[in-house]
């Protein structure tokens, strides 16, 4: 459960601020007053504590709390680690459509502030259009690489590994070789997705050598967060270009809508047209083929 440090002055406006957004407010024993929306709970203490738990406070804490209120980040960037670094982060992974992103950022102390500057950030808590203005800020100032796997690509590079993670372990490799060789970075961060010894072996099969950080809710740093805005971005913009083949959006995820339509696409192109638009080895496929 995070727990802020806060001036009590804040009372009136976040007290204000918490109607506005649909919070049900109470005084429970020892509080200035309790806000509860849903499963989501924040509660201002007469000690000056203010404390956020309950689902939904992984967004609501950087979208309103720390802007607004905090005017830091302690949540969203908790240590403020400035060493020289790689991050690294992928998108895609679970649309059937579109490509697989892979994308690294570096940065070294003077870029890491940059980041926390523009509110780099887990890009799942973005919107489509501000990702992509982000997205722009961040390969303005930070050296980069996105590495695109477009369907086609995709399918015929897949049956090369055992699973999914091991491709993106290459994956992840691949980035962290071309931003090392360009900055000669010495450390990386990663979002954890799979067993620690995936990544480790793809790096040594490449013959690099560096330290690994893998994090489970590795956006928390921003330097991953800004490698997850990049991907997202990449996957945003493959996803556009595989539509404008089309005369319909492609939609994202794997739920029944996008077996619909993949239905519809398959009828039209075949599974030679799908292939381009689609990654093969997902349940989808067969629900769409086989369907």
């Amino acid at each position: 459960m995070p727990t802020f440090e806060v001036d009590k002055a804040i009372e009136k406006k976040l007290k204000a601020d918490l109607e506005d957004q649909g919070f049900e407010i109470s005084r429970p024993d020892y509080t200035l007053f309790s806000g509860r929306k849903g499963k989501l709970v924040v509660t201002l203490w007469q000690s000056g504590k203010l404390t956020v738990q309950g689902k939904g406070m992984e967004e609501w804490i950087p979208f309103y709390l720390e802007p607004e209120i905090l005017k830091s980040f302690p949540f969203s960037h908790p240590q403020h680690d400035l060493v020289a670094r790689i991050g690294v982060d992928e998108a895609g992974k679970g649309d059937f459509f579109g490509p697989l992103v892979v994308a690294g950022v570096y940065a070294d102390e003077t870029l890491i502030k940059k980041l926390i500057e523009i509110e780099a950030r887990d890009s799942k808590t973005i919107g489509d259009a501000q990702i992509k203005v982000m997205a722009k800020k961040i390969k303005e100032v930070c050296p980069h690489k996105v590495l695109s796997l477009f369907p086609e690509t995709y399918n015929n590079l897949y049956p090369k590994f055992p699973n999914l993670n091991f491709m993106l372990a290459w994956g992840h490799a691949t980035v962290i070789e071309d931003l090392q060789t360009k900055t000669g970075a010495k450390k990386a961060i990663i979002d954890k997705f799979a067993h620690e010894s995936r990544v480790l072996q793809a790096l040594k099969k490449k013959g690099i050598t560096i330290e690994l950080d893998q994090r489970t809710k590795g956006e928390n740093d921003p330097v991953v967060a800004a490698a997850s805005i990049l991907a997202r971005a990449g996957f945003l913009e493959g996803l556009e270009k595989l539509s404008s083949m089309l005369d319909h959006p492609l939609p994202k995820g794997a739920a029944a809508h996008v077996v619909a339509y993949g239905r519809q696409i398959y009828s039209r192109l075949g599974e030679e047209g799908l292939l381009t638009l689609a990654k093969r080895h997902f349940k989808t496929w067969n629900e769409v083929v086989g369907g």
